[in-house]
């Protein structure tokens, strides 16, 4: 299956490691609450921390902190 993309939960990406927004699993107000937040769909986040607690990442200049069932619902692919 070459060519075909993956997409993961934002929990599994480890400490300096970056993926692309892709979707995000959840309710509207969960989806609404997170793209206020900045966490649109195509936008480049990074994961500062992950040690299966809360999340740190980065977007762009601003740094975020996100608790682990949120990044859950958070799918990227990998970059």
């Amino acid at each position: 299956m070459v060519g075909k993309k993956v997409f993961i939960p934002l929990t599994m990406l480890t400490i300096g490691r970056k993926g692309i927004i892709v979707n995000i699993v959840g309710g509207e107000g969960m989806r609404r609450r997170l793209l206020e937040l900045g966490f649109a769909k195509g936008t480049v986040v990074e994961v500062l921390k992950n040690d299966f607690g809360p999340l740190i990442v980065a977007l762009g200049e601003s740094r975020m902190v996100l608790g682990f069932g949120m990044a859950q619902k958070i799918m990227v692919e990998e970059v």
